[in-house]
Formats: structure tokens, sequence, C-alpha cells
């Protein structure tokens, strides 16, 4: 008896390095500036071969968040873990600058989302904030720990001071975007840190 055929043809490409490629396009143009077309030719497939392996655009562009927060935000989840609120900070600050500054794409693009994806369907946009809110949370709650453990010199409000701390993150991002360099950005991230009021 014949062996029955195999459905379908095996993948002739790396998923992992066409999603790599995708999370570069979506990076340097942000969702609504990344076509079809880009994603395909970064990504060496045809449309039909994405539509298979990684479902339509949104789902192709959530799974390159995913990539993004596993790769490039780690840092966030060894800060929080950091013995003292100061060591939390100057680790994040000087995550933000790696980020923004380690390679092809500058700038970070969990901020990149969060502005260019505003103007975009409901579901893309709310799952970029939630996501955001979601790291927020976890350096709330940190910074809420060093403040009921005295750290801090001053009364302090963990949302205030990590809104500050985003805030310096953020722009860190939009200047290396527009050029700044990297000993630029540590020069901004070392200011921060000489006026950062805890222990």
């Amino acid at each position: 008896m014949e062996k029955l055929a195999t459905r379908g043809r095996p993948r002739e490409f790396d998923a992992d390095n066409a999603l790599a490629q995708a999370l570069r396009t979506f990076w340097q143009k942000g969702y609504e500036g990344a076509s079809l077309s880009d994603l395909t030719d970064a990504m060496g497939i045809t449309r039909p071969s994405l539509y298979a392996a990684f479902g339509n655009k949104e789902a192709l562009f959530r799974q390159a968040l995913d990539l993004y927060e596993k790769d490039k935000l780690a840092y966030i989840g060894e800060a929080v873990e950091a013995p003292t609120a100061r060591a939390v900070a100057e680790t994040l600050l000087l995550g933000s600058v790696d980020v923004a500054t380690g390679g092809e794409c500058r700038g970070c693009m969990g901020v990149i989302s969060m502005v260019g994806c505003q103007s975009v369907e409901p579901s893309i946009r709310d799952d970029v904030n939630a996501r955001a809110e979601s790291a927020k949370q976890l350096i709330v709650d940190r910074m809420q720990r060093a403040i009921d453990a005295g750290e801090f010199a001053v009364p302090t409000s963990a949302t205030a001071i990590t809104r500050y701390l985003l805030a310096l993150m953020q722009g860190i991002s939009v200047q290396a975007q527009s050029g700044a360099s990297r000993a630029e950005l540590l020069e901004v991230a070392e200011s921060a840190m000489l006026s950062w009021p805890s222990r």
C-alpha cells in the first residue's frame, strides 16, 4: 500500500529568522508603515507563506512584539530584581540606551509602537498599550517596595517616580532616533542618576 502523501509542502524558510526580519521591519517602519510587500521582501517569503506560518499582518505584529519583549526588554525583568531602587533605575536607563543604540534599528520599538499605533485598529492599539501598562506596573510595584523599605529620602509616589523613569527612557529612545550617540545618551543616564532621590 502506498504511503499517504503528507499534507502541504514543508516550509522552505527559517521561521525564527523570518520573524526576526519582520520585527526589524516593524521597528523601522511602524505597524502602518510596514506594507505586506515590505514584510515579505524582508522575510524572504511569499504572501501565502506568511499567512500560512504567521497568520495575518496583525498576528505577525503581535508575534514580533513577543520576540521584541523576549529579546530586547529582558533588562526590565532584571531591573525589578535589583537590590535597591537606585540599582533598578540605573539598570532601566542603561538598558534603554543599549536597546536604543544597539543595532541598525534606532530607538525603542515600544515607544515607536505606542506613538504609531494610536490611529490603527483598536485591537492592535489596545495590545500595545496593555503591554506598556504591564511593564509599567512591574516598576511601580518595585518602587513601592523600595518606598516601604525606607529607601527614599523624600516623600515619593511609586507611580510618579515610575513615570519619571519612563519619561527618561522614552526620551532616550526619541533622541536615539534623532541620531544621538550611545556616549551622549549614557551621559543623559548618568545625569539622571545624579539627581536620583533614593539610596
